[in-house]
């Protein structure tokens, strides 16, 4: 890649108001500022995305050599997104926290990214990640489960996804300490950056 790539994936319900897409949007600014070459890619799950079911385990499980053409059809959309990740040096994940866990439309993403293969590879020693080398955000919203805390089932279950596929880089930004009074405090969300501190505010 001639240049670093961000991809951002969104995942809350909501548009306006959404704390988790201005917070993300704010840390994509702040990364872009400091690497204005930076190209970002996103990728919208509100709308929704098709769940895995027998047509795509059975062309997912079929050998790459022996796929036909329904079973590469089946695994199009999949092989984009995956493309679209492997093709990233950093990755925002936007997840609000609906009943102690991720959204449904996130799941069905990472069920959809998560391919033997192509994001992992199994060896003698277990499963091994392979996009290696990017970093990871989680931009984490609740409305009452306390990020980190044991009813929290996202936010940890996500550093798992992410480490099972090769990313192990993950820092979670707790949105209840930079998005307060309706507004974001810059100054705590440049401390979950490993970057000098930006006079120009966002």
């Amino acid at each position: 890649m001639s240049k670093n790539t961000l991809l951002q994936v969104n995942s809350s319900g909501r548009f306006d108001g959404s704390v988790t897409r201005q917070v993300s949007n704010a840390l994509v600014n702040l990364l872009k500022q400091a690497e204005p070459e930076l190209a970002i890619n996103q990728r919208e799950l509100a709308s929704g995305l098709p769940f895995i079911d027998e047509q795509w385990i059975a062309a997912n499980f079929t050998p790459q050599d022996q796929r036909n053409e329904q079973h590469l059809k089946a695994l199009n959309f999949s092989d984009k997104l995956v493309n679209e990740l492997a093709e990233s040096n950093t990755l925002v994940v936007a997840s609000p926290i609906y009943n102690f866990s991720i959204p449904a439309v996130l799941k069905a993403w990472i069920d959809l990214i998560a391919r033997a293969q192509l994001t992992f590879k199994y060896t003698e020693n277990g499963p091994q990640g392979l996009l290696t080398g990017k970093k990871a955000f989680v931009v984490a919203a609740s409305g009452g489960v306390p990020i980190g805390s044991e009813m929290d089932f996202a936010t940890n279950y996500l550093k798992q996804v992410l480490g099972f596929i090769g990313i192990s880089d993950v820092t979670i930004i707790d949105t209840s300490k930079v998005f307060q009074d309706g507004s974001i405090d810059q100054t705590t969300l440049q401390s979950y950056l490993d970057l000098p501190v930006l006079e120009q505010a966002i």
